[in-house]
């Protein structure tokens, strides 16, 4: 995934990037704070609270437990 410093900015995300916590792995220092799971599967979308990315689900979602 790729590292967002616009933070106006929509990430997509795939089954593959689940289960969804902000900030990701390959966010720059600057950009961290307290780890914070997302549900974006429950409306397609979610937004961090700490610092307002936006995720959007693209694919297909997943069937059963991961």
């Amino acid at each position: 995934m790729a590292e967002n410093q616009d933070k106006t900015q929509t990430i997509a995300v795939t089954a593959h990037d689940l289960p969804l916590h902000c900030p990701r792995p390959d966010a720059p220092l600057w950009a961290r704070h307290p780890r914070v799971f997302l549900d974006v599967l429950a409306e397609g979308e979610a937004v961090c609270p700490y610092c307002s990315t936006k995720y959007v689900f693209t694919g297909e979602r997943p069937k059963g437990h991961h």
